[in-house]
């Protein structure tokens, strides 16, 4: 199996499996590929079978399947690409040591990846939509490919230290690292509704990554610009913003 990550703001991840070799992914990832890589479906992954899988993996913001991409009758290719401007990276896992990652962070990975349910927390504020804020848990043993938006600035914070993080800004971080939802008072508006501002308390030990544009925060950046008006083609703008509010629930 060999993994190339090609382009540069907006990356492409291209996996060249050889025959037998497969990756998995979550529904609606794919790209483009070659005519012999075969799908199906599976709710089972590293070791673990079964529809309580499945739903676990549902309940941390992914479905209750995932794709499988297995190259037959020789060598294959199968590529993801990227949703916002930003990168692709791999991290390798093994047992005993996991990551927590954004909702739609995880691209891909090998069999032995076992994605499941991180944390699920619901705001009031109409940033965070219905879904509020969803990480996924990834664990097992192999390699898990993951995408995030902006510039991608890391820490290693050690023990006892902490990071407050906007929770769109929440790209990757070890498993080892302590995280807590914290609401910051006094402050309420159209963004955070009754529920004030929200960050995450990242605490050491372990290594956190960050991403520097959320399509959260690329909504309300333009929010000022897509306001209704009749004299300007009011019901466009407001179409725009629909299609944003609804982007707002899916990535964050």
């Amino acid at each position: 199996m060999q993994a190339e990550i090609k382009g540069t703001t907006m990356p492409l991840l291209e996996m060249v499996l050889e025959s037998g070799e497969s990756v998995i992914s979550t529904h609606g990832e794919l790209s483009w590929m070659t005519a012999n890589v075969q799908l199906t479906q599976t709710t089972s992954t590293g070791g673990q079978k079964g529809l309580m899988s499945g739903l676990k993996r549902a309940v941390g913001g992914g479905g209750v399947f995932l794709t499988k991409y297995e190259a037959q009758g020789g060598q294959g290719m199968v590529a993801f690409g990227s949703k916002l401007p930003g990168r692709i990276f791999p991290v390798t896992i093994q047992n005993g040591q996991g990551y927590l990652v954004h909702r739609h962070g995880w691209v891909c990975g090998t069999d032995g990846i076992v994605p499941t349910v991180g944390m699920q927390q619901t705001f009031r504020g109409g940033i965070y939509g219905g879904d509020g804020f969803v990480l996924q848990r990834l664990e097992g043993e192999g390699q898990a490919w993951i995408e995030l938006s902006g510039e991608i600035i890391t820490y290693e914070l050690a023990a006892g230290q902490s990071m407050l993080v906007h929770p769109g800004h929440v790209g990757l971080f070890e498993d080892r690292v302590s995280f807590t939802i914290t609401r910051v008072p006094g402050i309420k508006n159209m963004i955070f509704g009754q529920d004030g501002f929200h960050l995450v308390a990242l605490t050491g030990p372990g290594n956190i990554w960050l991403q520097s544009m959320p399509v959260s925060v690329l909504a309300e950046a333009l929010t000022p610009y897509l306001k209704h008006d009749d004299s300007h083609g009011g019901a466009v703008d407001a179409g725009v913003g629909g299609v944003l509010g609804g982007m707002i629930g899916k990535n964050l």
